[in-house]
């Protein structure tokens, strides 16, 4: 006999042979707990154990795909109960008990049916389309979370910062309620993940300092990770004496004090607007999924200690000594769900399913909205914003200027935008790329984060959930790496999973790539985009000047707010205060600011400098400034050149590109990124797929990390390589 099945007949035993236990004597008019809501959270219960009783039948005849479990912590069911049905939940993988009680308070829905269309891998799973097993829904406020291993929770503190964000700027019918909670829930194995300790250190350190955070974050502690058991005591011990965040534990195989638990926990986050930390201990039954044996690590009395805490055993007991279900009508109905669920799931397997990659890949790129457009600020608004400014704006600036009132004409056009990240405030920004943002338009939309590139990107993800419009800062590109999964695992998927029902855009702005004429070592100069080209949908744009950097961020904004593209715009450092391209004084890399509607460059629209047909060289950001100063080299010697800027490095402009080089022979890439996984590697096969006749070069820089001083131009391309080898193409 299987491990679920064991768990089943010890069930059906106790309903019989009267062997149910109790686990306290609290009683239902002890914690306000109404007879029919109780039977209605047993019933919850009940229907999602067979649920995963089912999930691993389906398995076994190739028909299910998915057996992480809830059984075990089907006390979180009273969450469900605790909250509002709008109040937006995180869920943990082991949650299915949350989600069908949710539903039963929401009039049309069938949680049962939805389910066995994602275990079933149906394209009519309303939640994902058949392209994964998750916990969600649209209707009842669930995002659905890809892998709940603690990704989930910077964003969950970022939505729930958003909603006195929200209220402070004036927003109105945000889809968070201005009194709402954030539920977010993960088990105490993820508790440890860096992930989740620096969530919630944020949202300590937030609350601290009194700013308005309702959340509550429910640890489900089943005291195992798989099979690596966590220490007695340890989650106690590590989270109960947090400065900033109220402590609360209850049993979560006894209903009537896990509902005493539910009920404080959210009753205290709304009421104060503060974090709660609800350790709920848990059991977790089965092992972690279908193919785990827990015979392999747990003894058989673990294992029996385990089933003995069964929370259907103390659920059934209560309601039967409460006197609101015989033990005979709690068999009853738990059977007639098994039932219900065997007709069903004949019904489910027999549904519509993906059948090819178009339909795989149809959400990956979120829906447009229509009628969103924001019109371009009024002449006397601009005029009042930047009147301290005005006479420096007739005049040509360097990109990091430029950006600074790019960004100050957006916060104006668009209300609901706001700008996060490290000193981005009243310092302007390690560069004063934000310069004046904060004195124009407060702490509530240029908003200072802690030192943390994860809860950066998950404020700007949670508060995206809130209708807000973020545009994140992240301050070199290196840091990136301590949360490319918020990109990657989170931002980036919630389309994909969620059919495009759920979106978070926003528009990454990060200061990155290398010429920084040795300063700073690897660490701030950066010059590998590898991280964001292979992830589905997102958009990387490069800008190589200040004209360019402004169109093409009002260009992003754009697609964030009309497109809900999630964006990444990286800058070039080196370029942020040049002037000058071929001689001190020129003034060539600078230009004057342009009015919103000017100039515009939409996604895919390619630059081109110059006509000449002798050699095209495709490069973008720093590339373009050093292949310009190389084609005025050329071009005295009487080779002519014309130098073709990407711009849009993600998804990539091919046909736009193929027609820039048409005209020319020969083809140079530069490419500031290096060889191994550049742009150029992609550029290299694109031109041998689609222009083969043409003779194909490239320069990348060394697969080296950046050193400091005079070494760090050694492994990059330069003015003088890039000429050296076009003369050598061009002339043989």
């Amino acid at each position: 006999m299987d491990a679920a099945e064991q768990v089943h007949q010890q069930f059906l035993a106790a309903l019989d042979g009267g062997g149910l236990r109790r686990r306290s004597n609290l009683g239902l008019a002890d914690v306000g707990l109404a007879p029919e809501r109780a039977a209605a959270l047993l019933h919850s219960q009940m229907l999602s154990r067979q649920l995963d009783r089912l999930s691993r039948k389906l398995q076994a005849r190739g028909e299910g795909f998915y057996t992480i479990g809830s059984s075990g912590h089907e006390g979180n069911a009273t969450l469900a109960e605790a909250l509002r049905t709008d109040d937006i939940a995180f869920l943990h993988y082991r949650d299915a008990a949350f989600q069908i009680h949710r539903a039963g308070r929401v009039p049309g829905e069938n949680p049962a049916w939805d389910m066995l269309l994602s275990f079933t891998a149906s394209a009519e799973d309303p939640i994902s389309g058949g392209r994964h097993k998750v916990l969600g829904s649209k209707r009842l406020a669930i995002p659905p979370q890809t892998s709940t291993i603690a990704s989930h929770l910077p964003k969950a503190v970022g939505a729930a910062f958003s909603i006195g964000i929200a209220r402070r700027i004036g927003l109105e019918d945000t889809p968070l309620a201005p009194d709402g909670v954030v539920l977010c829930s993960f088990g105490d194995a993820s508790a440890n993940h860096s992930t989740a300790q620096g969530a919630i250190n944020t949202a300590a350190w937030a609350a601290f300092q009194g700013t308005p955070l309702p959340l509550v974050f429910l640890c489900e502690d089943n005291g195992i990770g798989i099979s690596t058991r966590t220490p007695q005591g340890w989650i106690e011990a590590n989270f109960s004496g947090r400065a900033g965040l109220h402590y609360i534990q209850c049993d979560g195989s006894d209903l009537v004090d896990a509902w005493r638990g539910a009920r404080e926990a959210v009753d205290y986050a709304r009421r104060h607007r503060k974090p709660v930390f609800l350790h709920m201990r848990t059991v977790r039954l089965y092992g972690h999924a279908g193919n785990d044996v827990q015979l392999v690590y747990l003894s058989k009395d673990d294992i029996r200690r385990d089933e003995e805490r069964d929370p259907l055993l103390s659920s059934a007991a209560l309601l039967i000594e409460e006197g609101v279900m015989t033990a005979a009508d709690v068999r009853r109905e738990y059977e007639a769900i098994e039932a219900s669920l065997l007709r069903q799931v004949e019904l489910a397997i027999r549904r519509p399913k993906l059948k090819d990659a178009a339909a795989v890949m149809a959400s990956i790129v979120p829906p447009k909205r229509e009628g969103v457009e924001r019109p371009v600020p009024a002449a006397e608004a601009r005029a009042a914003l930047f009147a301290d400014d005005a006479a420096q704006m007739e005049k040509p600036q360097h990109m990091a200027r430029l950006l600074s009132w790019a960004m100050a004409d957006l916060l104006l056009q668009y209300p609901n935008a706001i700008v996060c990240g490290e000193d981005v405030g009243p310092k302007g920004g390690v560069y004063n790329c934000t310069a004046k943002l904060h004195q124009r338009f407060g702490s509530a939309r240029v908003i200072n984060t802690l030192l943390d590139e994860q809860a950066i990107l998950g404020l700007a993800i949670g508060a995206a959930h809130n209708g807000l419009l973020p545009m994140p800062e992240i301050q070199f590109l290196a840091y990136v790496h301590n949360a490319e999964d918020q990109i990657r695992g989170e931002a980036a998927t919630l389309s994909f999973f969620s059919n495009g029902q759920y979106t978070n855009p926003m528009v990454v702005r990060i200061a990155g790539l290398p010429y920084q004429k040795g300063f700073g070592g690897h660490f701030h100069n950066d010059n590998s985009l590898a991280v964001f080209r292979d992830i589905p949908g997102v958009v990387l744009a490069v800008p190589s000047n200040g004209r360019d950097a402004v169109a093409m961020l009002r260009e992003c904004v754009r697609l964030a707010h009309e497109e809900q593209r999630v964006v990444v715009f990286v800058e070039p450092i080196a370029l942020y205060m040049t002037r000058d391209l071929h001689a001190e004084g020129d003034g060539l890399w600078t230009s004057v600011y342009q009015a919103p509607g000017e100039g515009a460059v939409r996604l895919g629209e390619i630059g081109v400098h110059g006509d000449g047909a002798d050699l095209a060289v495709v490069t973008y950001g720093n590339g373009v400034y050093l292949s310009l100063q190389a084609q005025k080299l050329l071009a005295e010697q009487g080779i002519a050149v014309r130098v073709i800027d990407l711009r849009w490095i993600a998804p990539l402009a091919e046909d736009a590109l193929l027609e820039a080089i048409a005209p020319c022979g020969k083809v140079l890439i530069v490419d500031e990124c290096r060889e191994t996984g550049s742009q150029s590697e992609a550029l290299m096969a694109l031109f041998a797929e689609r222009a083969g006749g043409k003779s194909t070069a490239r320069i990348a820089a060394t697969d080296s990390f950046i050193p400091l001083a005079r070494a760090a131009t050694y492994t990059l391309p330069s003015r003088d390589m890039i000429a050296a080898k076009a003369r050598e193409m061009v002339r043989g």
